[in-house]
């Protein structure tokens, strides 16, 4: 979705007999589930069923055009089908493949099925992420998928994409989505590496160990406070009508930082939300309310930065949806049309690579591809 949205031309092949359950999520709008239809805006949908020998060679064929594969098997089953990487640069010496996997194509784990949570809690994110004395909290969003897999898939493929500009050479890439994530790992990992305690639950600046944390306000709204730099602090005290004293506080010691957290928790106890919205108006402290999601969508900020955007639909009228989060000074973002249906382009994509109307009505009644009037 996000190479479409910044222009390329994406050819998805699914499988006619094994459906994608992004499908069938609700809501369904005009008969198609609204987050299919964001995730793969702006795709073609080519149905094939890989097991058949005369698919695996359409895909061969396609390779020519399509200079860029992503597959999301496990190890070895592009292998088995003929498609992976020593097979398809026969016919595309500089293609480029990349493999995006949960655990990456070696490793004793690279057979080992996973989700986003399995992810984080192997990369040890869940951990350092908790409460004391708590369980770890599911993510609403996929942490490990998306930051882990998709943007790193994004930044390898251009960078291959950078590197076959200069010395005409295509390549394998292997993403793995906890290797992503063990790499996200910035802080915990540069001190334990350098011989400093393991990162525990609430012993860090960013995990709770300090008073950069959420505060509850007597309306039961949540505050965000980052007022991490002086200046920040400083600001942050005084909007809050707290001693300067406290900006002596210091990071590294803990018990001090819980003195001042409880400090700032009946602080934030004694106000509505609306009045420290006031009060913090026009400061710098870096404080933030914590929106629930119908807030987010109606936010004045997103709205001026184009972040709701209308996309074509095949019938002439638009959904909305989540814009591209890219800003460019000359390219804009894309938006051809919402996710098709299943094998919508099945057709013109096999007419266009020399296959006759007889021959397509021959896959189809073989069972080798599909259309959306077929299925």
């Amino acid at each position: 979705m996000m190479l479409a949205d910044l222009g390329a031309e994406i050819l998805r092949i699914e499988s006619p007999t094994r459906p994608d359950i992004v499908r069938t999520l609700w809501p369904q709008v005009k008969g198609g589930s609204a987050t299919h239809a964001t995730l793969n805006r702006s795709k073609k949908s080519l149905a094939l069923n890989l097991k058949y020998p005369q698919a695996v060679k359409i895909v061969q064929q396609l390779v020519g055009k399509y200079d860029i594969v992503l597959e999301q098997f496990r190890p070895g089953v592009m292998k088995r089908l003929g498609l992976d990487y020593g097979e398809l640069r026969k016919h595309n010496p500089s293609l480029i493949f990349c493999s995006l996997t949960g655990y990456g194509q070696t490793g004793p784990y690279r057979n080992r099925a996973g989700h986003d949570l399995n992810y984080l809690a192997i990369s040890g994110v869940s951990n350092c992420s908790r409460r004391k004395n708590e369980p770890p909290v599911p993510m609403g969003i996929q942490i490990a998928d998306i930051a882990g897999g998709s943007y790193h898939t994004v930044m390898g493929i251009l960078a291959a994409v950078i590197h076959r500009q200069q010395t005409g050479e295509g390549q394998a890439l292997d993403i793995s989505m906890s290797d992503a994530m063990l790499s996200m790992n910035v802080f915990g990992g540069a001190n334990w590496l350098a011989g400093a305690p393991e990162a525990l639950p609430e012993s860090t600046w960013l995990n709770g160990g300090t008073f950069y944390d959420y505060y509850q306000t007597k309306d039961e709204r949540w505050i965000s406070v980052s007022s991490l730099e002086p200046q920040f602090f400083a600001a942050l005290l005084n909007a809050m009508k707290l001693p300067e004293t406290l900006i002596q506080t210091s990071f590294d010691d803990l018990e001090a930082q819980t003195h001042l957290k409880s400090i700032l928790r009946k602080r934030f106890l004694e106000r509505p939300w609306s009045e420290w919205e006031t009060a913090f108006a026009d400061i710098d402290a870096c404080v933030e309310l914590v929106l629930e999601f119908s807030e987010v969508m109606e936010h004045q900020h997103f709205k001026a930065r184009g972040m709701i955007t209308d996309v074509p639909t095949s019938d002439g009228e638009s959904h909305k949806q989540i814009a591209s989060p890219f800003k460019f000074s000359i390219c804009n973002a894309e938006y051809r049309h919402v996710g098709a249906e299943l094998g919508e382009q099945t057709e013109t994509v096999l007419k266009d690579l020399g296959y006759t109307k007889k021959q397509i009505e021959k896959f189809k009644n073989d069972g080798v591809c599909a259309d959306n009037k077929t299925n």
